[in-house]
């Protein structure tokens, strides 16, 4: 799909789920410029995995999960923001991203509750790691992590990516940062939480995993 095309979609996707999601029919001032502003951050230089690739890649996987979610579309707008800001040589991009939500959502029609579930939610792609009782959370982070349960070859390209995120990490510091993320992922009891995730992608991505931890160790 041509950049342009794909763009243009997914401010159509953007102003859907916003206008699902609001609990009032009030007319918004351009409502895109939400979804523009989104887009351009996205697009930054920078990013070589987190792009707006990954984004309708992670949008499309909840598009699976949904039914799962109590509510999806507060789901699909933490999505929107998970990744808003991004910067690999910081510690606060999740952090950044949830604050970006809190202020651009009340703007955009949102209630404060929706806006601090969906702050809750970028929040929680920290540790990927939701609470039993979550389902929210549990849909947006398999989502994000559906990538690690890709063909061998997608796997490879996303592992990749991510390192040219981190082109300026040498070797060395780069393989033993990486690994130990990998560990602390493999070490979850599960990673996938939805029934779906659980059945059709644990496995996989713990191939992966696994296969990425091995070369990274050699």
């Amino acid at each position: 799909m041509a950049d342009d095309e794909n763009h243009e979609l997914l401010r159509r996707r953007w102003l859907g789920t916003l206008l699902r999601a609001r609990d009032t029919d009030e007319c918004i001032y351009d409502p895109f410029r939400y979804a523009d502003n989104l887009l351009a951050r996205w697009a930054e230089p920078q990013r070589r995995y987190h792009t707006t690739a990954h984004l309708t890649a992670v949008l499309d996987h909840i598009d699976v999960l949904e039914e799962h979610a109590d509510d999806p579309e507060l789901v699909r707008l933490a999505a929107w923001f998970h990744d808003a800001v991004y910067a690999p040589d910081r510690s606060t991009n999740e952090e950044r991203s949830a604050r970006l939500a809190e202020r651009a959502l009340p703007e955009a029609g949102l209630t404060a509750g929706q806006t601090a579930e969906v702050a809750r939610l970028v929040r929680l792609t920290i540790t990927h790691d939701p609470a039993d009782d979550d389902p929210n959370g549990e849909t947006l982070c398999d989502a994000d992590l559906a990538i690690l349960a890709a063909a061998p070859d997608a796997y490879a390209a996303y592992a990749a990516a991510v390192r040219e995120e981190y082109s300026f990490v040498p070797d060395e510091d780069f393989r033993a940062g990486r690994a130990a993320v990998l560990r602390q992922l493999i070490a979850l009891p599960r990673l996938f939480r939805t029934p779906y995730g659980a059945a059709r992608w644990e496995g996989p991505a713990r191939a992966n995993l696994a296969t990425e931890i091995d070369l990274l160790s050699a």
